[in-house]
């Protein structure tokens, strides 16, 4: 897609340069007016459906950190990416861990007994601890995954008391359009987890393309950007 010479593609790597700026601003200026203007807010990358070169450009602004939602597409993608971090986003079935524990980081979308029991298993063959995050439904939307606010203490204790994985923290999806409430709630639920967890829980994923910025003000770590830096997926796509 972004071949040297073609002006299309000149474009297009413009667009993007202007997407990270108005992010890197955006952040700066929500930490700076809610939080303090030295906190540390990592922008991840979601690539789904984004050619490995547009991913490589953006590696190259200095987006260090990719999210990837299909286990099948990013296998498929990434011997062509540049060196980055690469956390697994999307709902991970077990029979799909096999593929992916041993060349990843991170696993955020953690919610169940089984499939953290399964990660677990495979880490240890690998001589690995896997950093993970419980997924949490904010929302308690029949629609998505996670485990439900009730539950999350039974699985977080769980977790950590597994010796081939590191429990840094949580992730969630807020509800589209819902009120600002909903993240402070899920800020309160983290602190209180990593009060009890230590040092390592560290890390709040919550916020994406449309509320990041709602979601650093209710202290969020790491934003999850697909749009907001790749563009809608009509620019995203292989011609």
């Amino acid at each position: 897609m972004l071949k040297n010479g073609d002006t299309e593609a000149t474009d297009f790597y413009n667009y993007l340069v202007e997407n990270y700026k108005t992010i890197c601003y955006n952040i700066s200026n929500a930490c700076a007016k809610y939080r303090s203007p030295d906190d540390k807010v990592d922008i991840m990358g979601v690539t789904k459906t984004v050619p490995a070169d547009v991913v490589n450009a953006s590696i190259d602004l200095g987006v260090n950190l990719l999210g990837e939602n299909r286990v099948q597409e990013y296998l498929s993608k990434r011997e062509l990416y540049k060196p980055a971090k690469v956390h697994i986003i999307g709902h991970l079935q077990t029979n799909k861990v096999k593929y992916i524990v041993d060349n990843v980081d991170m696993i955020q979308s953690v919610d169940s007994v089984k499939l953290a029991t399964e990660i677990n298993r495979l880490a240890q063959k690998c001589n690995k601890t896997m950093d993970v995050l419980l997924e949490v439904n904010i929302g308690g939307e029949e629609s998505k995954s996670g485990v439900s606010v009730e539950r999350l203490n039974e699985l977080a204790d769980f977790v950590s008391q597994l010796p081939s994985i590191r429990l840094r923290g949580l992730m969630t999806i807020p509800p589209i359009g819902c009120s600002e409430s909903v993240f402070e709630k899920m800020h309160g639920i983290y602190l209180d987890a990593k009060s009890k967890y230590g040092e390592c829980f560290d890390t709040l994923s919550m916020g994406m393309s449309g509320d990041y910025e709602l979601a650093i003000k209710h202290g969020s770590t790491l934003v999850r950007l697909g749009t907001a830096l790749y563009g809608a997926r009509k620019y995203t796509e292989e011609k």
